[in-house]
């Protein structure tokens, strides 16, 4: 009985095309989107969601809110410098500027709220990406151990010597 390919979970030519191809989209999207400093970004992220406590805590005065209006336009720029691509067209898509120079206490509250959203899908993402890669990653060893050894061939313990007939004994 031959054996043909795809069988006992040997890829066709066309599956292989089909993954090389997946491939080479994920790796375009990875150039479009990318973060070039994430310890930066994650910073901003924690000072962000430490501000948002700091305004449920605190009722900020005017000269406050200007601040929090001041330091939340700092984070988006700083943000913008640290993504590329895909992902900072989507943050310009989702933050608004500020409509009045001192901007209420809802206002802060829900533009906070709303980019440190964001930045927790935005890391959830990055860590949903990780652990696909490691998968895949565990995926192709294992399909490049089972390919290692002829069929029938068993491998020796470390340590033994292997048996059967040879020239040297």
């Amino acid at each position: 009985m031959s054996e043909q390919p795809g069988d006992a979970g040997e890829p066709t030519d066309e599956q292989t095309v089909q993954t090389v191809e997946v491939v080479e989209e994920a790796e375009q999207d990875d150039e479009r989107d990318a973060i070039t400093e994430p310890g930066k970004l994650l910073r901003i992220a924690l000072m962000l969601r430490e501000m948002q406590e700091e305004v449920r805590r605190a009722d900020p005065d005017e000269p406050g809110r200007q601040r929090l209006k001041q330091i939340h336009e700092t984070s988006l720029n700083e943000m913008r410098s640290v993504l590329t691509g895909g992902l900072q067209e989507e943050l310009d898509a989702l933050t608004l500027p500020f409509d009045s120079d001192t901007p209420t206490e809802s206002e802060i509250r829900i533009a906070q709220a709303q980019l440190i959203g964001w930045l927790e899908g935005l890391f959830q993402g990055i860590q949903a990406a990780i652990a696909s890669q490691q998968m895949s990653a565990r995926h192709q060893l294992e399909q490049m151990r089972g390919r290692g050894l002829p069929r029938g061939a068993t491998q020796q313990p470390v340590g033994e010597r292997p048996t059967g007939t040879g020239q040297y004994l």
